[in-house]
């Protein structure tokens, strides 16, 4: 990242001097300003955490039920040190926010992971105007183009309809804190009974209580397996993949398996022979919500992170012709999942 700036990458992650804080820092810290309750971007073991408040009672599930933090409501300021911090929503997962900066003249917005199309199980994404954009860049290549998730979400209904049918359990395998949530929005209840994994259990109860609207669901065990065997549906982490625990679901049909995620987008059922279907449904912004976001923001600096970095800012260099640079991380953004993930290795 070109001098000077108002944030700087080091060894625990970005950091703002001139606030005193660090955003999404990736070790322990004494202040943290936290986009979103992933890992990725959610470190525990920080002396103080300012976050949305759907996010502090996320990570209070996932970390530590003792743990506190101080609420930023969404479009309010707070000030820390020499600047002026104001949370907006980013439309990623329950509670994700983009963090605005100002400091004298300047201000910089850190979208943390987001999309932009609408999603009735979190907040909607809000445009923010900076001088300095920090974009994640997962899927920042042109071949990331997303479908109506409308139409993933109803091909997945009639995907586990057909194996009710044929007396086949369905497992939806996704991310245990807000993929998993956003396919349990848009299941049909109507058509089974809907079982979840034990690791979903607490962030959904958080969504439950943040008034999402889900269908009525039981925990996926011992105790259910009869019920869910053949007609229902699971959704579950792809680490639960080939376990005993699955074993036990298995319908007189048998089973099926189907991966949701962005990189079914392309990397689709021949490459991951250990599932039966791809569903391309994905929390983060494509090539095209990526360059709206840009383009709407006004900002004259785009750092890229996260992902696709050196493709992105080469093009916002080349053909939006802005001053783009990539910004240093430990993560990728959304890992594309491996042959070992996918069998639960």
């Amino acid at each position: 990242m070109p001098p000077p700036n108002l944030l700087q990458p080091t060894p625990e992650g970005l950091w703002c001097e001139a606030g005193g804080f660090h955003v999404d820092p990736w070790k322990p810290v004494a202040t943290a300003v936290v986009t979103h309750a992933h890992a990725d971007h959610a470190t525990p073991g920080c002396g103080r955490y300012l976050a949305s408040r759907n996010t502090l009672e996320v990570m209070k599930v996932r970390f530590d039920r003792k743990l506190t933090g101080e609420v930023v409501d969404w479009g309010t300021t707070r000030e820390l040190g020499a600047c002026r911090i104001s949370l907006h929503p980013a439309g990623h997962v329950l509670g994700s926010a983009q963090i605005r900066i100002e400091h004298h003249d300047e201000t910089w917005c850190v979208t943390g992971d987001y999309k932009c199309e609408p999603d009735p199980s979190c907040e909607p994404f809000e445009h923010v105007n900076c001088d300095t954009l920090l974009t994640e860049s997962t899927f920042g290549l042109p071949v990331y183009r997303w479908e109506d998730p409308r139409g993933v979400l109803s091909s997945m209904n009639d995907w586990w309809r057909f194996n009710s049918e044929q007396g086949r359990t369905t497992v939806f395998l996704a991310y245990a804190f807000g993929k998993a949530q956003r396919i349990l929005a848009g299941l049909d209840p109507t058509i089974g009974p809907i079982g979840i994994h034990g690791a979903l259990v607490g962030p959904t109860e958080v969504y439950r209580s943040a008034g999402v609207l889900l269908p009525e669901t039981i925990r996926a065990d011992r105790t259910t397996a009869t019920e869910l065997s053949g007609g229902g549906v699971i959704v579950c982490p792809p680490s639960a993949t080939g376990t005993p625990w699955m074993r036990r679901f298995k319908g007189p049909g048998g089973m099926r398996l189907g991966y949701v995620s962005g990189w079914m987008q392309v990397r689709g059922r021949r490459r991951w022979q250990s599932v039966d279907r791809g569903f391309a449904l994905s929390d983060h912004a494509d090539w095209n919500g990526l360059l709206e976001t840009i383009r709407t923001s006004g900002a004259r600096r785009i750092g890229v992170t996260h992902g696709s970095t050196r493709v992105l800012a080469r093009y916002l260099r080349e053909v939006e012709g802005l001053d783009s640079f990539e910004v240093p991380t430990r993560f990728v953004g959304e890992p594309a999942p491996s042959h070992a993930e996918a069998v639960g290795g």
